[in-house]
């Protein structure tokens, strides 16, 4: 049985909320990181494990953990939510084809069909936007908006004018297994970003970003829609920013140098139980 008081608790609501509020609440209390696969740890997408992970440990997670925790709040409170999967537009070279690994929901709510999205990385929407091509939705101070390209729809991000496609999916609901290949690729293969590079990432109620990452070089960096600021740091910070900036405690580095639990923190949950 999902627990909707526990979810709303942990994104700091009590009644039952609007949908637009439930997405906005979401996004501003739980971080995007992607530490267990940068730990040799395979991700759960198991309603259990997703409850126990970011709820109740106060852990985030990527795109098939948070909107898979979305989705079935939505359907606790009555909202039907079709998966579908979509191609990663943004940073690719032209003509690049990537697999389909990012996961986006269709909900059925409140008497319109929604794109909703809580787990696109450094950028994902703050609010959920009318399902299919539309207007110009401002949130934040960010813009989104939804372009039709051949057979796929494609969102588009933009702080001033510039436009940038984020990703393209096709609108046909898959089934759970497809996710499951998707989410093994994404969190397992040797060769996959979330494998070979750190992310963590948060937004706050003012439209502000705050990433952690190492994929060109290891920094913090803040964005706004007026513009960023990035802070080079030494791996030896990773463990209090991560806790500092995005809530994320009990991580330490081994002596290799890669994130991973912090044995005695478990010891002492262990010992106070």
């Amino acid at each position: 049985m999902f627990d909707l008081d526990a979810y709303l608790g942990r994104v700091g609501l009590s009644a039952r909320p609007s949908f637009t509020e439930l997405h906005r609440a979401h996004v501003a209390s739980i971080p995007f990181e992607n530490l267990d696969p940068q730990s040799g740890v395979p991700v759960s997408l198991e309603v259990d494990d997703l409850q126990r992970k970011l709820v109740a440990e106060r852990r985030g997670g990527y795109c098939f953990e948070q909107n898979l925790l979305l989705k079935a709040a939505l359907e606790a409170m009555g909202a039907k939510v079709d998966l579908m999967l979509a191609r990663v537009r943004l940073g690719a070279p032209p003509g690049t084809i990537r697999p389909r690994t990012h996961l986006v929901l269709r909900v059925h709510t409140e008497g319109a069909s929604w794109h909703a999205d809580v787990g696109f990385g450094t950028g994902t929407l703050m609010e959920p936007l009318p399902f299919g091509p539309g207007e110009v939705h401002e949130q934040s101070g960010w813009r989104f908006r939804i372009v039709k390209d051949g057979q796929e729809l494609v969102l588009q991000g933009a702080s001033r004018t510039e436009w940038s496609d984020l990703y393209g999916l096709v609108p046909q609901p898959v089934p759970p297994v497809d996710l499951e290949t998707s989410n093994w690729f994404t969190s397992t293969h040797p060769r996959s970003p979330f494998v070979t590079s750190l992310l963590v990432s948060t937004q706050r109620q003012d439209g502000t970003r705050i990433s952690l990452s190492d994929r060109s070089e290891l920094a913090l960096t803040e964005q706004t829609p007026a513009g960023s600021t990035v802070m080079p740091i030494e791996r030896s910070d990773i463990p209090r920013l991560l806790a500092e900036r995005f809530g994320l405690t009990g991580f330490a580095l081994n002596g290799e140098g890669r994130i991973v639990r912090d044995k005695r923190c478990g010891q002492s949950r262990s010992n106070a139980a």
